[in-house]
């Protein structure tokens, strides 16, 4: 079973990564969800970065916001895949968070949503675990055409309120 840790670097980032976990779980997903500190804890974020491949995670997602260096501090602590997400924070709607995590040398990338994209994270993850669980990758497609007919659903409401004027 493909399995995803989730951090933030706060409780506070709850309500956001809330969305990630459950969009993992609507594709069981195994999920250990953890809060560990870049900057509050630091020795422990080095030991889970660095002995997350032999734990069997095969992505990690990483929330956090304002000097959001827990993706990146973990990317470069693990072969693995991170994928972050920036939280929105009081100043300029989270860009800072956005800059701290898109922001990263050569060598150590993380791929990262919109801010406050969590959904899309666990999207992303699926997609890069679906590579090697052909199950996911069935599930992806079956979750984009559930997308394209509320799409579809959507339009005719607008067209039929359309035709009422």
């Amino acid at each position: 079973m493909a399995k995803v840790a989730v951090i933030m670097g706060s409780d506070s980032d709850f309500d956001v990564v809330k969305k990630c976990i459950d969009m993992l779980k609507k594709f069981d997903v195994e999920i250990d969800v953890r809060v560990i500190s870049a900057h509050r804890n630091p020795r422990e974020l080095a030991i889970f970065a660095q002995t997350a491949e032999e734990k069997g995670y095969e992505v990690i997602i990483a929330a956090a916001g304002k000097a959001a260096h827990l993706p990146g501090v973990i990317a470069g602590s693990t072969p693995l895949p991170v994928i972050g997400i920036p939280i929105k924070t009081s100043l300029e709607g989270g860009m800072d968070s956005l800059f701290s995590i898109v922001q990263m040398p050569t060598g150590i990338p993380v791929a990262t949503v919109a801010v406050n994209g969590a959904a899309n994270a666990a999207i992303l993850a699926v997609q890069i675990l679906s590579v090697k669980y052909p199950e996911l990758r069935e599930a992806i497609k079956a979750y984009k055409q559930e997308l394209d007919e509320e799409v579809k659903t959507k339009n005719a409401r607008v067209q039929a309120l359309l035709n009422e004027e």
